[in-house]
């Protein structure tokens, strides 16, 4: 199940201005804020496991608030995320990882830290299509019984 379903809209609303504050857009670097379209979708799509921490956080920053947190002025805003960083635990951290995880995998970041968007391994080396000569020496080894445990 997807995390888009098993949040709230105001849950996702708050995970979008809470990603947003994290990492904000920059003009100057050429990137776009984790509260990017593309970057919640990733966050959504790929929350599983983290989903009930996430929500505890998010619960959380809505107990601080109390309202959703996208309807504050920045000020309070700001007020409210240095309360959740004090004491916001577990569920806390989990929330940063997740929005930094997918920030940092987006094309436009990757573009703007210099790296290529592609496996650093063969590092530009390419190896033609169909040529199996480097398992070579694996299959010259022959099969390995192991017992299994």
């Amino acid at each position: 199940m997807s995390a888009d379903t098993q949040l709230t809209r105001t849950q996702r609303d708050d995970l979008r201005t809470v990603a947003g504050m994290i990492v904000p857009a920059s003009d100057e670097y050429k990137v776009p804020g984790a509260d990017d379209a593309a970057i919640q979708a990733d966050i959504l799509a790929t929350l599983g496991r983290d989903t009930k921490l996430v929500t505890a956080a998010l619960d959380h920053l809505a107990r601080l608030a109390g309202q959703p947190l996208a309807e504050l002025d920045t000020a309070k805003r700001d007020a409210v995320a240095q309360e959740f960083r004090k004491n916001g635990g577990a569920a806390a951290a989990t929330l940063v990882r997740v929005v930094l995880q997918c920030y940092y995998r987006d094309d436009r970041v990757l573009r703007s830290l210099g790296l290529e968007l592609r496996a650093p391994f063969p590092k530009g080396y390419v190896l033609p299509d169909g040529d199996w000569s480097l398992l070579d020496p694996v299959k010259a080894r022959g099969g390995t019984l192991r017992r299994a445990p």
